[in-house]
């Protein structure tokens, strides 16, 4: 091969690295997001096998005010945190609670809603919150934070079950007067099961607190800035609450 052909061979493997380095440049900016869509109406695989819910529309809007492009991965709960520390994705968003021990070892966003517990009862019921439950039975699943919160209201009457669903159907039964659970569970018993959505409602806000926050890696301080002033935008104009009120009303 002559000089002048290997110096165009150069050339050549100069412009295509430096084409391979922009295209690069220009997906900078999309971010693979994981989930464990298996907790309906939070995160979960709808009919036509599409991630759906309230963290999905949720991340979706903070990824756009944000300038970001997102891509969502759909892992299991047991795994999905060590897939984090691997670097498998670059965030998570799954419903999970912002605690002490967590932060330990990933990076929070700000938090963006209060999951705490929230009280449901039949549409024809007066009840209109935690403060009118005196008087009455309130169901809740055994030694969770809702019978403990049952336990220290005065007036109220608990009555524990082994598993919320029962206590869902006790209360659609006339057998209690309302059932104090975490808000994304009331929300699927409430609004999403058709023989549910007809007979109960939500009533009231949460009158605990669980907040829920957004996992980066550890350290990722610019990822964890841009989705901060995403949430912020999204906060500002309102968004999450559309959300809250097509998810969880």
């Amino acid at each position: 091969m002559s000089t002048r052909k290997l110096g165009w061979v150069a050339i050549a493997l100069v412009l295509l690295v430096t084409s391979l380095a922009t295209g690069c440049g220009a997906s900078s900016n999309k971010i693979v997001v994981a989930t464990d869509a298996t907790w309906p109406p939070m995160e979960y695989v709808d009919e036509n096998r599409e991630i759906v819910g309230y963290d999905i529309d949720l991340m979706k809007a903070i990824a756009e005010e944000a300038g970001l492009e997102v891509e969502f991965k759909n892992v299991a709960w047991d795994g999905i945190f060590a897939g984090l520390a691997a670097g498998e994705y670059d965030a998570v968003i799954s419903s999970v609670t912002i605690t002490d021990e967590r932060r330990e070892n990933y990076d929070f966003s700000d938090p963006y809603i209060n999951a705490g517990q929230i009280v449901v009862v039949r549409t024809e019921s007066d009840i209109t919150g935690p403060n009118d439950l005196a008087g009455h039975i309130v169901g809740a699943q055994i030694s969770t934070t809702g019978a403990f919160a049952i336990q220290e209201m005065d007036g109220a009457e608990l009555k524990e079950y082994d598993e919320v669903g029962l206590a869902f159907e006790d209360l659609v039964a006339g057998r209690i007067d309302a059932v104090v659970c975490d808000t994304p569970v009331a929300a699927d018993f409430a609004l999403q099961r058709d023989e549910y959505k007809a007979v109960l409602k939500i009533v009231g806000d949460p009158f605990t607190d669980e907040y829920y926050g957004i996992l980066v890696q550890k350290g990722n301080d610019d990822l964890l800035a841009k989705i901060n002033a995403g949430l912020d935008a999204v906060q500002e104009k309102g968004l999450d609450k559309q959300f809250e009120e097509t998810w969880l009303r």
